[in-house]
């Protein structure tokens, strides 16, 4: 079933009158609703076109983070062949909200890293809604150093609202397990390439989107705190988020005119969570250039692409 945000109900009125219509017509076959059903569908598809042409920061960050919009598992299973997680930090544990392993992208070995926020009550709990512990950015910097070893490309895919907070987190040394994280991604000497899918939040999202090239979907936000959390810092008043969502320049659009990103994946009117099959082929192309752009460089000429890459953000603003 379809789940629509507040600023869908044009929509979502259209449709619920063609899905009423089909009801009808089930019940007497006697009635004839096919010109009826084709025009409500040519309106929907316009109001949705109208829609997203025009959403603000505010409506881009629902659409990231609506509840069927495609998370790692779904990027894994559509393009990843002979998929093998790992588990496990060799120090604490296994985090879930982290997954990692290794694959292959149209036949090329690959290390995978993303957050798995689930799409269920069940999955999401297991998953901590796609907030990972220490041991989680643990796991990614042990799959990294793998990938390094045996020069294997690395893929993150990035959809957190932030790093677990709490104080177990904290007592296992959350800030210093993002750090290490955010260092062993810069001092890779393979090309890794980081995707934000839905939301980039914070050091949570930075620990593993540290990249010789780093893209967005279209409606994906990343930002270093969530709007609801700035505001309520800022104007003492979560109320204000959709004020901060606009202050703090956190849509694709923003981040690309400032160079925090390298380019933006589009997504079709009405978002990445009715198009699924269209957003992996287009991730699909957009992995297939960067690995051939890196294909043949020197493990110095990935750090140093890298490394100029950080460098030069917020130099030309």
């Amino acid at each position: 079933m379809q789940s629509y945000l507040d600023f869908e109900k044009p929509v979502a009125d259209l449709e619920a009158k063609i899905a009423e219509l089909k009801s009808m017509a089930q019940s007497d076959q006697a009635v004839s609703i096919d010109e009826e059903v084709n025009r409500l569908s040519a309106r929907a598809d316009e109001a949705l076109v109208e829609i997203y042409r025009k959403l603000t920061p505010w409506q881009k960050t629902q659409v990231a983070r609506h509840p069927q919009r495609p998370h790692f598992s779904d990027y894994v299973r559509a393009l990843i062949t002979e998929w093998t997680p790992l588990a496990g930090d060799r120090k604490f544990g296994e985090d879930a909200a982290l997954q990692a392993g290794f694959g292959r992208f149209n036949g090329t070995p690959v290390a995978v890293l993303g957050q798995e926020k689930g799409n269920s009550t069940e999955t999401r709990l297991k998953h901590n809604f796609g907030m990972a512990n220490p041991e989680g950015y643990r796991k990614a910097v042990r799959i990294m150093d793998m990938a390094d070893r045996f020069s294997v490309p690395v893929i993150s895919f990035v959809d957190t609202s932030g790093a677990y907070p709490g104080i177990g987190a904290e007592e296992r040394g959350q800030a210093e397990a993002i750090a290490r994280s955010t260092e062993k991604s810069l001092e890779l000497g393979v090309p890794n390439i980081a995707i934000i899918i839905g939301e980039g939040g914070s050091g949570g999202a930075i620990a593993i989107a540290t990249a010789n090239r780093v893209l967005m979907l279209e409606n994906a936000i990343y930002s270093v705190i969530s709007p609801e959390a700035g505001a309520s810092i800022l104007f003492r008043d979560a109320a204000k988020a959709q004020d901060m969502a606009t202050a703090q320049k956190i849509t694709a659009q923003d981040l690309l005119g400032f160079g925090v990103i390298d380019a933006i994946i589009p997504e079709p009117a009405g978002g990445a969570h009715r198009h699924h099959a269209t957003i992996m082929e287009s991730t699909r192309a957009a992995l297939g250039a960067f690995l051939k752009d890196f294909a043949g460089k020197s493990r110095l000429e990935a750090r140093e692409h890298r490394r100029e890459k950080f460098l030069a953000i917020g130099t030309s603003l």
